[in-house]
C-alpha cells in the first residue's frame, strides 16, 4: 500500500485488474486489502469479471456498474471497424449469436475462413468457438453430471424442442439414464432457463449450444441426433434432418426424406434450411444422377436466397457427373438451366446469355416428358428474362413455350404473359385470374409464387389490393429467408406507392430495397430500384440527383441489354426535362421509348400517353400528339386500370381543339377513381385551369388550378407547384408564398445529417458516418422537413442553401 501511494504522490494512478474470478486467492487477497483501504488517494481501482462469476471480491462489497451488451449498432460498428467486407448474412448470424459480447463479435469472426467472412462457403451450424470462448462460455460444463451433459447436447442440436421431446429423445437413449431433473444442476450454474409451466428450454447465451456440441464427440452427436429424430416421428421435416446428422455415409432413404422436407420448407419462410436440406441430401445420394439432381435443385433456391457465390458453387459440384454435362431435355438438365439463368440474370444483369441458355433448354425439352415442377422452374426463368428484357422477342419465346406446355392456360406465368403482353385485351380476365390465384395461396407461400403474381398486379394497377400480402411476405423473409424476394417486394411496393402518390414511402421503400440489393450482390434488382428514385427524384425538383441516377442507371444496364431498367431511366429523363420546362427534350426522351405516335402495351410507354402529349403539344408536334391518343385509344389503354383512363383521357384533353377541350377536360376529372392517382389527376386540374385561363373563364380557372396547387404541395411535387402557383397568380389571386426557410434553425447534428442526406446517402450510410442508428437518422430527418418547410429528402439540397451556414437566422451568403 505504501508502494502505491508512493507512486501516486507523484501522479495520479489508475489500478486495473481484469478477469478477477480467475485470480489466485493470495493475489485476490492482496488486491482486496488495497481496494477497502484507497481512501483519499488519488488513486483508482478498476475490476472487471464475467457477470455473475463468483469469487474473493463478492466480499469486498465494492461499488459496481454492470455494463450490458453492445446494442446492434456500436455492434455493427466494431465490426465494420475490423471486419469491414463481411457478407451481410455472416454479420447477422454473427451478431445473433454474440448478443453484443465484444469478445465473442470479434473472436468469432475471427475463427472463420476468409471464404466464410466473404459469403462465399456456408457457415457451418455451430460456428466454431476458440480456446478463450471455449473458457468464457463453458465453463460451467466440466462439473456436471453426464446425464445433465446428455440432456444438454440434446437441446443444443435441436433448439426448438420442447421438454416433453427432450424427455422423450432422453428415454429412448436408455443407456444415458436421463431425466429432466438432471437439468437442475445447469440451471444452477447459469447454463439455461426452464419454464415447467410452457414447458420449454432456453440456453442463457446462444454460444453455449456452440460450447456443449464442441465439448462432445461426432459419435455422441449422431447417438443424439437418432435419438432426436425418434423423438420427432411427428415433424417430418426435423425428423430427416436429425436422421441426415445420424448418417455417416450414403443411404438413399435418408436422402429422400430430407428432399421431400425440402420441398415444404421455402412455404414455411425456410428457403435456405430448403438448400441446405438438398445439398446434405446430396452428399448422402448413394447414385451421381440423384446428387446432381440434388444439387441443381440447392442452386436454383439459393438463387433467391443467396449468397450468389453458392449458386455458382453448387452448379459447379453437380457439373462434374455426366448427368449434369450432358442432362439435355431432363429434368436435371432443365433445371440446371434454370438455376444459370437466374444466376446470369440476378448477378451481372447478362439478359442476353440467359435467353439464349434458356432457348436452348425449351428446344430440347420433350413435351411430353414434361413434369410441372421442372417446366416450372424453366417457364419462371423466361418471365423474368421478358420482364427485364423487355424486347418482343423474348415474349415471342415464352408464349410458344406456354402453348407447349400450358395449351390450357392454367399456370401463373399464363396470367402474368396476358398481364404484360396484352392488358388491355385481357385486363378483366387478368383481375379475375389473380383474385383467384392470390386467393389460392396458402397463409405462407413460397416467395416464388407470390412475387410473379404480384409483378402482375403491378402492371394492371391492382397491387393495393394485395400489397399486405407482399408487406407481410417481406417481414417473413427478411431475417435469413428468401433475399431476393425481399427486395423484389420492396421494389413492388415502391412502384405501387408511387401510382397512388404516397412518394414519401416509396422514397423509404425504395432506399430500404436498394441498400439490401447492393449488401447482397443482386445488381439487376439494385439497377432497377434506382430507377423509381431518379424519377421521384425528377418530380421533386431535384434534377442533380436525377441526373445522376440515370446516368449510372444507363451506364449499367444499356451494355447488358436489361430494357426495363433503361425503359425508367428514359422515363425519369423525360420527367426531369418536363420539370425543367425543357419541352423538345423531354419529347425525345420519351419519343425513345415509344416513337412515331406508336404505343408499346408491355413497355413504360403505356404509362406515358399524358406525357408524350403534354411534350409533344408544347413542342409543336401536334400530328404526333393527337397519333398518340388515337393510338392509345385503339388499343384501349384505359380499359387496363382506372389510372390508365385518367391518363389516357387527360391526354385526349389537352391534344383537343379549343371546341372540343372543355367536354374531354370535365370527361376526365369525372372518371371514377381519378382521385386515386393524385398525380396524374393534379395535372389535369393544372392543365384545364391554363385552359381556362386562356379563355378568359378565370372564375373557374382558379377552382382548378387551387386543387392542383394543393395536390402538388401535398405531393412535394415542386416544379408543378411553381407552374400551378404562377398560374394562379396570373387569375389575379394573390397566393400564399412557399415556405420560408431562411429563418429555419438547425441543431449543428440536423445540419449534418440534413447535408449528408441532401449529398444522396441513406439512412443507414448516414448513421454509419455519424455512428447513429438508421432510425434515430430517419427520427432527425423527421422534425428537419417541417423546420425547413419541405416534405422530401428532394428538396433539402435547396431549402439547405437558404439558411445560414452557422444555423441562425438569416440567408446564406
Amino acid at each position: 500500500m505504501a508502494l502505491l501511494r508512493a507512486v501516486a504522490a507523484e501522479r495520479r494512478l489508475l489500478l486495473i485488474v481484469d478477469d478477477v474470478p480467475w485470480i489466485d486467492r493470495a493475489s485476490a487477497t492482496v488486491l482486496a486489502f488495497v481496494a477497502r483501504r484507497i481512501g483519499a488517494d488519488p488513486i483508482v481501482f478498476l475490476a472487471a469479471a464475467r457477470t455473475g462469476a463468483g469469487g474473493v471480491f463478492d466480499q469486498v462489497r465494492l461499488p459496481e456498474r454492470e455494463i450490458g451488451p453492445l446494442a446492434e449498432q456500436p455492434a455493427a460498428i466494431l465490426l465494420d471497424t475490423r471486419y469491414p467486407d463481411l457478407a451481410p448474412a455472416v454479420r447477422r448470424r454473427v451478431h445473433d449469436e454474440a448478443i453484443g459480447n465484444p469478445l465473442a463479435l470479434l473472436e468469432l469472426t475471427a475463427s472463420l475462413t476468409d471464404r466464410q467472412r466473404y459469403g462465399q462457403e456456408p457457415l457451418p451450424a455451430f460456428l466454431p468457438l476458440n480456446s478463450r470462448l471455449e473458457a468464457a462460455f463453458a465453463s460451467g460444463m466440466h462439473g456436471l453430471p453426464a446425464p445433465t451433459r446428455h440432456l444438454l447436447l440434446l437441446a443444443a442440436l435441436e433448439p426448438d424442442a420442447s421438454l416433453t421431446t427432450i424427455r422423450t429423445a432422453a428415454q429412448s437413449a436408455a443407456q444415458c439414464g436421463a431425466e429432466l431433473d438432471d437439468l437442475a444442476p445447469a440451471q444452477r450454474v447459469g447454463l439455461i432457463r426452464t419454464d415447467w409451466v410452457a414447458g420449454r428450454l432456453a440456453f442463457c447465451r446462444p454460444l453455449v449450444r456452440s460450447a456443449i456440441v464442441q465439448m462432445t464427440s461426432p459419435g455422441e452427436h449422431r447417438s443424439a441426433h437418432r435419438a432426436l429424430a425418434a423423438a420427432l416421428a411427428g415433424d417430418p421435416g426435423r425428423q430427416a434432418w436429425h436422421l441426415a446428422e445420424a448418417t455417416s455415409g450414403p443411404d438413399e432413404t435418408v436422402a429422400q426424406a430430407l428432399e421431400e422436407a425440402a420441398l415444404s420448407a421455402p412455404r414455411r419462410g425456410r428457403a435456405p434450411a430448403a438448400v441446405a436440406s438438398l445439398v446434405r441430401a446430396g452428399e448422402l445420394s448413394p447414385q451421381p444422377t440423384d446428387r446432381s439432381r440434388r444439387l441443381v435443385e440447392a442452386a436454383y433456391l439459393a438463387n433467391a436466397t443467396g449468397p450468389l457465390d453458392q449458386v455458382t458453387r453448387l452448379l459447379a459440384d453437380a457439373r462434374q457427373t455426366d448427368d449434369a454435362r450432358q442432362a439435355s431435355g431432363t429434368p436435371t438438365g432443365s433445371v440446371f438451366a434454370a438455376a444459370t439463368a437466374l444466376y446470369l440474370i440476378n448477378g451481372e444483369g447478362d439478359i442476353g446469355a440467359a435467353h439464349r441458355l434458356l432457348a436452348r433448354a425449351l428446344d430440347d425439352a420433350d413435351t411430353a416428358q414434361a413434369t410441372s415442377v421442372w417446366v416450372d422452374d424453366l417457364l419462371h426463368a423466361l418471365l423474368f428474362v421478358c420482364i427485364f428484357g423487355d424486347r418482343p422477342e423474348y415474349w415471342q419465346l415464352l408464349g410458344e413455350a406456354l402453348a407447349r406446355f400450358d395449351p390450357d392456360g392454367t399456370t401463373v406465368v399464363r396470367l402474368c404473359y396476358d398481364a404484360f403482353t396484352d392488358p388491355a385485351r385481357t385486363s378483366a380476365t387478368v383481375r379475375e385470374g389473380l383474385a383467384r390465384a392470390f386467393d389460392a395461396l396458402p397463409a405462407d407461400p413460397a416467395p416464388w409464387h407470390l412475387v410473379p403474381l404480384a409483378h402482375a398486379a403491378l402492371w394492371v394497377d391492382a397491387l393495393s389490393d394485395y400489397r399486405h400480402l407482399v408487406r407481410r411476405m417481406i417481414e417473413r423473409e427478411r431475417d435469413g429467408g428468401a433475399i431476393r424476394a425481399v427486395i423484389s417486394g420492396l421494389l413492388l411496393l415502391t412502384g405501387d406507392s408511387y401510382h397512388h402518390g404516397q412518394w414519401d414511402e416509396a422514397e423509404n421503400t425504395a432506399r430500404e430495397g436498394l441498400d439490401l440489393a447492393a449488401a447482397h450482390g443482386y445488381h439487376l434488382l439494385e439497377g432497377q430500384i434506382r430507377g423509381p428514385l431518379a424519377l421521384i427524384a425528377a418530380l421533386r425538383g431535384d434534377l442533380d440527383l436525377a441526373r445522376a441516377l440515370t446516368k449510372e442507371i444507363t451506364n449499367w444496364a444499356a451494355p447488358r441489354g436489361v430494357g426495363l431498367t433503361q425503359g425508367f431511366a428514359r422515363y425519369a429523363s423525360a420527367f426531369a426535362a418536363l420539370a425543367q420546362g425543357d419541352y423538345e427534350d423531354a419529347y425525345a426522351q420519351a419519343s425513345r421509348i415509344t416513337p412515331g405516335g406508336t404505343l408499346d402495351q408491355v413497355t413504360v410507354g403505356s404509362w406515358m400517353v399524358m406525357d408524350l402529349v403534354e411534350a409533344a403539344i408544347r413542342t409543336g408536334h401536334i400530328a404526333e400528339a393527337r397519333a398518340y391518343v388515337a393510338a392509345a385509344q385503339e388499343a384501349g389503354i384505359a380499359r387496363i386500370s382506372s389510372r390508365r383512363a385518367l391518363v389516357t383521357a387527360g391526354a385526349a384533353a389537352l391534344a383537343a381543339d379549343n371546341d372540343q377541350a372543355r367536354p374531354l377536360f370535365e370527361a376526365a376529372l369525372s372518371l371514377p377513381e381519378a382521385d386515386r392517382w393524385p398525380f396524374g389527376y393534379a395535372r389535369i386540374h393544372l392543365a384545364y385551369g391554363q385552359w381556362l385561363r386562356r379563355t378568359r373563364d378565370t372564375t373557374r380557372a382558379r377552382l382548378h388550378l387551387r386543387t392542383a396547387l394543393d395536390i402538388f404541395d401535398r405531393l412535394g411535387a415542386r416544379p408543378w407547384s411553381v407552374r400551378a402557383h404562377n398560374e394562379l397568380r396570373a387569375t389575379g389571386i394573390p397566393t400564399t408564398d412557399r415556405p420560408d426557410t431562411r429563418t429555419a434553425v438547425l441543431t449543428s447534428q440536423e445540419r449534418q445529417i440534413a447535408t449528408l442526406a441532401a449529398s444522396g446517402l441513406t439512412n443507414k450510410q448516414i448513421g454509419q458516418q455519424l455512428f447513429l442508428s438508421h432510425r434515430t437518422v430517419g427520427a432527425h430527418l423527421h422534425r428537419i422537413f417541417p423546420k425547413l418547410g419541405i416534405t422530401s429528402r428532394a428538396a433539402l439540397r435547396d431549402a439547405l442553401e437558404t439558411i445560414a451556414p452557422d444555423g441562425s437566422d438569416g440567408p446564406a451568403q
